[in-house]
């Protein structure tokens, strides 16, 4: 089962690197005459940065790329590479930030600006208008109150000078095409990274509910960034869309009846309490028990933790342990949930897998599940049987993979 699991895993990343999507977009491109200008920001920014890198050649005149810490593999021709903070900015977020925005100012309508974007931005890509203590506070509340993702984005975007669409409006006159690699669910343009270069869609009053439903504290100064609009149209960005968690899905369900199981793609929306989706997975297991033929349910999405606790884990180790209680005592099942950026939450581990042994295998190191899960210490539970899913940061980020194997 965790040789299938680990083949599943592995081809679905291989599938999702970034490098060919950007070269397909790079031949939908014709830029005009002057100089063309780089950025790269997000998780996925080096590989996507590396790509362009190596497709456009000198006709690259400067550029940067932002990512995650530990996340580049070395120097790329014309660009500066940076590393930074994620899931909280940081001052290195900021300082790479600034060197963007230097870099893109006084462009002509005869220049343009490769804008090369993947999940992580919000955080990488930064320019706070708020202190940036608050800033980090903002984002972490956000984080700790179970915020999802659109949530977090619709009150982050108004407190940055490159959010919202502000970004591009720093870049104009010069034409903006954007590449995106989304790890939103639906490919919101508007949400992916805060949609730095895409109008946006979301409004003062929806910003102003969130603070209201969550309770989240704010100064004055940011209560009126949030009041206050951003920009609706910009004439100066063509965007294209390229990978996604349904691509995630698709290659999954491929692997699997190469493997003789019988693929149901659950849904591609996948959007709950991670513990929730865990519980929900181990039941579906636990209902097909009696089939006579391998079965894959695969479900693709993105789910939220609701932090109770002070451990260390993630939202798809938490699906895993959470489906660990339900699936003790079927035959030949696994589940296992991995983040395709390779780190899920704080932590090194891309997901966790859990089969029929894994419950009594924590009740013999002495651990309870229920105690484990209020602790939100997924990590180090699963790490003791051997359930973590370790696959170091991969290059590309869209999304997360859970997966229910029945194996007859």
């Amino acid at each position: 089962m965790n040789n299938d699991a680990q083949r599943i895993i592995d081809t679905a990343l291989a599938e999702a690197m970034p490098g060919a999507a950007v070269r397909q977009a790079l031949q939908k491109i014709t830029f005009p005459t002057g100089r063309l200008v780089v950025v790269a920001a997000g998780k996925a920014a080096w590989e996507m940065g590396n790509a362009a890198a190596k497709e456009l050649g000198d006709r690259i005149s400067t550029g940067i790329i932002i990512t995650k810490y530990d996340h580049s593999k070395g120097e790329v021709p014309h660009l500066e590479v940076r590393e930074a903070g994620h899931p909280v900015p940081d001052e290195n977020s900021y300082s790479a930030t600034a060197r963007a925005l230097e870099i893109v100012k006084d462009l002509t309508p005869d220049d343009a600006v490769l804008f090369l974007l993947s999940g992580g931005g919000s955080a990488l890509f930064e320019s706070p208008m708020v202190d940036a203590d608050e800033m980090a506070s903002v984002t972490g509340q956000l984080l700790a109150c179970g915020a999802d993702i659109v949530e977090i984005n619709t009150v982050r975007k108004r407190l940055s000078a490159v959010k919202g669409g502000r970004f591009a409006l720093c870049c104009a006159p010069a034409h903006v095409y954007t590449v995106v690699l989304s790890d939103i669910i639906g490919d919101p343009l508007d949400m992916i990274a805060s949609g730095p270069a895409y109008p946006d869609s979301s409004t003062s009053e929806q910003a102003m509910a969130i603070v209201e439903k969550y309770g989240l504290k704010i100064s004055a100064k940011a209560e009126i960034l949030l009041r206050t609009e951003t920009p609706k149209t910009l004439d100066n960005v063509t965007t294209y869309v390229t990978g996604s968690v349904k691509q995630l899905c698709a290659t999954a369900e491929r692997v699997c009846r190469e493997m003789g199981y019988e693929p149901i793609t659950l849904t591609a929306s996948l959007n709950c309490e991670a513990r929730e989706a865990g519980t929900f997975l181990g039941a579906i297991a636990r209902d097909h028990q009696n089939t006579e033929k391998s079965l894959a349910f695969i479900a693709g999405g993105e789910t939220v933790v609701h932090l109770t606790g002070h451990g260390k884990g993630g939202r798809n180790q938490e699906i895993a342990l959470s489906a660990a209680k339900d699936i003790a005592g079927c035959t030949d099942t696994c589940v296992f949930s991995f983040g395709s950026d390779g780190t899920d939450g704080p932590t090194d581990a891309a997901g966790g897998y859990a089969d029929e042994h894994t419950l009594s295998a924590l009740r013999s190191a002495g651990l309870d599940v229920h105690s484990v899960l209020a602790d939100n210490d997924a990590y180090h539970a699963l790490k003791s049987v051997g359930g973590l899913i370790m696959t170091g940061p991969t290059g590309t980020n869209v999304n997360d993979l859970a997966v229910v194997l029945i194996k007859r």
